[in-house]
């Protein structure tokens, strides 16, 4: 090969290919809703048309766009069609890709905050940013003793706190030692499944998660909680932790922190606030009152690549305190010491989260809230909740439906009263039908649609259709 041969992508050539591809991006913006929005290949389809081998010469860029567009597509369920239902939003915006885009090319490492100063200190100004957006409790901010840090999901950020409040338990004596006494963690009967996987990474045993019950609206008990506190330190075990959620995957309940924080208070138990996807709400001061006694937390996260239009992964996680977080998961070797950690000046954030390195994040969170402004994203907050609202109204005024749980905010969670078999038929009818995709759950163990509404681009006429589409099914499939 020549010396001077190279099979780089020139700057020329890439400028070239970059507006093909932000010409693809924003067709496919504008034809989203063309697409069935869940995918309707079956296992192994993928795959079966891709080659054997990887290629030995180098192909063309409009060879890959033609294999996205034929292979890759009828693989993919549009999580940004405006009819999709289902989970949980996962946001993309204009803004926010190019945020993302920026963050690519610059290709920052943000370890340290020497390895890139603007990486941490953005992400610090940010999250304090929240704190006020969100009114969020002052020792959240990065001028008290606590702060805030982007993390990739909810699930990293509860992992984190289950280890802060480990190695408080024991004087941070268990990352030298290991795991030598029976710490218990407790959270309700409706919690997200990461809070099982933590336990089982921090090496606590996911049979040493106490799960409690929950009232008629599907939130913690918290004379349960007492309860199940005080028998295992009567055994002997050592209570350490618990998590509340503000909005639970199944059914979007919210735990009462008012009362389930003076009792963490008392019983020395590290009190973690999961609000992944709710806590976006509380940009509108009118659903504030989801975070009240928040006060009482430990830590808190919430996700702005749920509802704030941020996309996937950015979970904003913040501690009471960093000086906690921090000793349990600093590590430092040699060959990262360097004067500005040494000084104590600054922040690196590779002691706030388990992996070493991460990526400019702060980019296209920042890029999001100067697009939409507090405004904005208030306005279209509201937009959903009030569809939700209205698609709850629908439902209660239908005798052949009902609602399954209440409807704080987004979710609403209802079913058909012919009972099971008749609420899989109209979900599973709709769903392969690719019109739109919702999913389900089990409360009070019945079969339960849930109706999550939170996409960008979804508005009343697509909320409208749904529920046309959903009762044509159920007058169709009677008898079942």
């Amino acid at each position: 090969m020549p010396d001077n041969q190279s099979y780089h992508m020139s700057p020329a050539e890439f400028r070239k290919l970059g507006h093909e591809m932000v010409d693809w991006i924003a067709r496919y913006m504008t034809q989203v809703e063309e697409y069935p929005v869940l995918s309707q290949v079956k296992p192994g389809d993928v795959r079966a048309q891709l080659p054997d081998h990887a290629p030995e010469q180098g192909e063309s860029f409009d060879s890959m766009l033609r294999d996205v567009q034929q292979i890759i597509m009828p693989g993919i369920t549009h999580w940004q069609s405006p009819n999709f239902f289902a989970y949980f939003p996962a946001n993309v915006s204009g803004p926010s890709i190019l945020g993302e885009m920026l963050s690519a090319s610059l290709g920052v490492q943000g370890m340290l905050w020497t390895t890139s100063p603007a990486c941490s200190e953005l992400e610090t100004h940010v999250l304090d940013w929240l704190v006020e957006m969100l009114d969020l409790p002052a020792h959240f901010k990065s001028d008290s003793t606590g702060g805030g840090v982007i993390q990739h999901t909810a699930s990293d950020a509860t992992l984190c706190a289950l280890l802060a409040a480990r190695e408080r338990t024991t004087n941070f004596q268990t990352n030298h030692t290991g795991v030598t006494q029976k710490f218990i963690a407790y959270t309700s009967t409706q919690v997200h499944s990461s809070m099982e996987k933590a336990m089982r990474i921090a090496g606590l045993g996911s049979d040493n998660l106490r799960l409690i019950e929950v009232d008629e609206n599907f939130a913690m008990k918290p004379a349960a909680l007492q309860t199940a506190v005080e028998a295992d330190r009567a055994a002997g075990h050592t209570p350490c932790f618990v998590c509340a959620t503000v909005g639970t995957t199944s059914s979007n309940a919210m735990d009462p922190l008012g009362e389930i924080g003076p009792i963490a208070e008392k019983e020395n138990l590290w009190l973690h606030v999961d609000a992944a996807m709710s806590g976006t709400a509380a940009l509108c001061p009118e659903f504030r009152f989801i975070h009240d006694g928040l006060e009482y937390a430990d830590s808190y996260c919430f996700n702005p690549h749920k509802w704030m239009f941020t996309n996937f992964d950015c979970d904003c996680f913040y501690t009471r305190d960093r000086a906690a977080l921090i000793r349990t998961l600093s590590v430092l070797p040699e060959y990262l010491r360097n004067q500005a950690t040494e000084s104590g000046a600054v922040i690196d954030y590779r002691d706030w989260h388990i992996p070493l390195g991460r990526r400019f994040r702060a980019l296209k969170l920042w890029f999001v809230i100067r697009h939409y402004g507090v405004q904005g994203l208030r306005h279209h907050i509201r937009e959903h909740v009030q569809l939700a609202q209205e698609f709850a109204s629908w439902v209660e005024a239908d005798p052949a439906f009902e609602l399954a749980a209440p409807v704080p905010l987004n979710l609403v969670c209802f079913r058909h009263v012919a009972g099971d078999a008749m609420n899989q038929h109209i979900m599973e009818t709709l769903n392969t039908s690719g019109k739109l995709f919702f999913t389900h759950t089990k409360l009070n163990d019945k079969f339960a649609l849930r109706f999550a509404i939170g996409q960008l681009n979804t508005q009343r006429k697509h909320v409208v259709r749904a529920w046309e589409l959903i009762k044509e099914v159920s007058t169709q499939s009677r008898g079942l």
